[in-house]
């Protein structure tokens, strides 16, 4: 199985927010390869940013090199970019760019706290704790 692992789940393990423990599940299953698990390019950006207030700068690199040990990035390209500037569905271009590298990996799933936002995605959105019941 291949997911795509949207900005929030990560953030909700990094920060130990609503939602950690299904996401260090998840995570776990990617780290032991039982899953495979991508990160979107523009995520790690992002992540990095947001992360300054609780960690420092070793740390946030440190922590973000540790998650690509074993999620794969998923890229994003000019044609990407361009595709989801036109996809005027997604209210928000970012999970728009979300949808767009699932698709691209050939994603099963994104995994996301915000279902209701990939209504139109091609790629259908599974909750974490939707997700973790699938698996077990």
């Amino acid at each position: 199985m291949r997911i795509i692992l949207d900005t929030n789940i990560l953030l909700d393990y990094l920060q130990h927010r609503k939602g950690f423990v299904a996401a260090e599940q998840i995570l776990q299953e990617c780290a032991e390869y039982k899953i495979e698990g991508f990160v979107a390019a523009h995520s790690i950006p992002n992540m990095f940013f947001i992360l300054r207030k609780i960690y420092s700068e070793e740390e946030r690199r440190d922590i973000l090199s540790s998650i690509t040990s074993f999620l794969s990035v998923a890229e994003i390209n000019h044609e990407m970019i361009c595709s989801a500037l036109n996809r005027k569905e997604f209210n928000d271009f970012e999970d728009c760019l979300q949808d767009e590298c699932a698709s691209a990996i050939g994603a099963d799933f994104i995994v996301t706290q915000n279902i209701k936002d990939y209504a139109n995605s091609r790629v259908p959105a599974i909750s974490p704790d939707e997700f973790i019941q699938m698996l077990f």
